[in-house]
């Protein structure tokens, strides 16, 4: 016996609680966002009106999918099935990586390889322990779209596309931990490829064809580099086209097989890519907590920056792509004109666009403080413990780097504004605008900082999945509140939803005393609770 079955069922025992939740998130939010959707755009004139808005104003591609008519079951998935296919992504990739790399790196990976199962079993196992968990969780989002009581073939097919979204990220983390000598650059590459790969997907929709009726888009070759149009253009309730999904498969299997080939001419625990050799001697950098937090955060923030300022440039540059599809449909520059009496179309997608440099600048945030919770449960806070850096200390470390990374990243995606608007030519105004609107995204940023380390401080265990959970809850307010129809009042508990507002008629402050005195006030309690516990390695 190669021990298969009991490597599948000790993931599988491993996951259970993580997939379950995964699952249920699936299901709530495909019931939820059916009935909501249902509930406010249930006529075809309201429907037929957003579709029209959509295809006139790329921002809303870009967070949405691509419109395939005005039928309620197409209509709903337009709204959320790029959403739902990027928790698969983000569950799988980092399943993949959890029972491949990090195995590797507690040294687990090479106490299996000992044993029968040798070192292709482990990945075996992980491979099909990860498509069933893929499996499992498209099911959830197809029981959903069934219980609010759309039609069994559409809802079959989103199931099958969020299914296989997740599989090719599964597919892609895989890859990433064959390549990376830690968890740590293989979740980071992923998480990249996976925020480009959506960023590209939308403005290739949004730079695709709209039909003469407004109600339906064709994508533009660029999206088709992207999972998520692969996705999207099965188009469940209307074509029901499953060639872009076996697209998919054929794809994953592809990536499969290059980490199955890069397995096989790499060490245990080495990856492809070495490691950068060490310095002889320690910088002067490495001499206090703050520097080796620095050290250890440098190369996310990095990515996190990056894909904050192609971000910022896409808030001011998208408009004139709005202008080039108004000059080529009457009908969309009829509805262009109505949005430039109601407002500044330019001001609307700088704010749109910066909550998704929000929702970066808070992972990053998230990540760092996440950070210490893994130097403590690898036994590495113990070596910097035992120095006479205190806890209070040390913690303020991650916290001092997280709000540093996070001011960076904020200003990556304002430079990309200004950057665009130079290139462009567009109005220097928007430059204040888009450092008003980054200003606040910082903020709110800061506050999922300070309740992560309060987390950390008070039940360390839920460091990982809260953290996470906090910005996911509050990114789905800020972005999809509206279209689901959930009251203002609520959606302006999103921390990234409470920013100053630029308008024609000055600026909305909105809650930004709020945000500022949660984050100062949310750090210290963090830092006074961080008195009163000790680390426990391996806890």
């Amino acid at each position: 016996m190669n021990g298969f079955g009991a490597l599948l069922r000790l993931r599988a025992r491993r996951d259970a609680l993580q997939v379950t939740i995964w699952t249920l998130a699936m299901v709530l939010l495909a019931y939820g966002s059916s009935v909501g959707v249902t509930e406010n755009f249930g006529t075809l004139q309201e429907r037929t009106s957003l579709l029209s808005l959509a295809i006139a104003n790329p921002v809303i591609l870009l967070f949405r999918g691509l419109p395939s008519g005005t039928d309620e079951g197409a209509f709903i998935v337009f709204l959320v099935l790029p959403f739902l296919a990027m928790l698969a992504a983000l569950m799988a990739a980092f399943l993949a990586v959890r029972h491949t790399r990090a195995e590797e790196e507690s040294g687990r990976a090479e106490l299996v390889a000992a044993t029968p199962a040798g070192r292709w079993v482990p990945f075996a196992a992980t491979l099909v322990h990860g498509v069933l968990a893929c499996v499992v969780v498209g099911a959830g989002g197809a029981l959903g779209l069934l219980a609010s009581g759309l039609e069994v073939t559409g809802s079959l097919v989103t199931g099958a596309a969020i299914a296989l979204t997740g599989v090719v990220f599964l597919a892609i983390g895989l890859l990433a931990a064959q390549l990376f000598y830690s968890a740590r650059a293989a979740n980071s590459v992923t998480v990249s490829v996976l925020i480009g790969t959506f960023l590209v997907g939308g403005v290739g929709n949004a730079l695709g064809t709209p039909d003469d009726t407004l109600t339906r888009m064709t994508s533009s070759g660029l999206a088709w580099v992207s999972p998520f149009v692969w996705a999207e253009n099965s188009r469940p309730f209307a074509d029901d086209d499953p060639w872009p999904l076996l697209l998919a498969a054929a794809i994953a299997a592809s990536l499969v097989l290059g980490a199955l080939a890069l397995q096989a001419s790499r060490d245990v625990g080495a990856g492809v890519l070495a490691a950068r050799p060490a310095r002889a001697e320690a910088s002067p950098l490495l001499s206090g907590p703050v520097g080796l937090v620095a050290r250890l955060s440098a190369g996310a923030l990095v990515a996190w920056a990056i894909g904050a300022a192609v971000v910022g440039a896409l808030s001011t540059s998208l408009a004139a792509v709005v202008q080039d599809v108004a000059s080529d449909n009457p009908a969309v520059e009829a509805i262009l004109q109505r949005l430039a009496a109601e407002g500044s179309m330019d001001q609307g997608l700088i704010v749109t666009l910066f909550v998704m440099v929000g929702v970066l600048a808070a992972c990053f945030g998230v990540q760092t403080v996440q950070r210490a919770r893994q130097e403590e449960t690898h036994g590495t806070a113990e070596s910097a413990l035992g120095t006479p850096v205190g806890r209070v200390r040390w913690l303020s470390a991650f916290l001092v780097v997280a709000v540093v990374g996070i001011i960076v990243i904020a200003g990556a995606a304002v430079a990309g504004a200004a950057t665009a608007l130079a290139v462009t030519g567009g109005e220097e105004s928007l430059v204040t605008d888009a450092l008003l609107v980054g200003t606040g995204q910082a903020v709110a940023a800061m506050v999922f900082t300070a309740l992560t380390a309060i987390v950390f401080a008070l039940a360390p265990r839920l460091t990982i999945p809260l953290g996470w959970a906090l910005v996911l809850v509050a990114g789905c307010l800020a972005l999809f509140g509206s279209i689901f129809g959930i009251d203002d009042d609520i959606v302006a508990l999103s921390p990234f939803a409470a920013i100053p507002v630029p308008g024609t008629d000055g600026v909305d402050q909105n809650g930004l005393v709020w945000l500022v005195v949660a984050a100062i006030v949310g750090a210290a309690a963090s830092l006074t609770f961080m008195r009163r516990r000790e680390l426990a390695a391996g806890g």
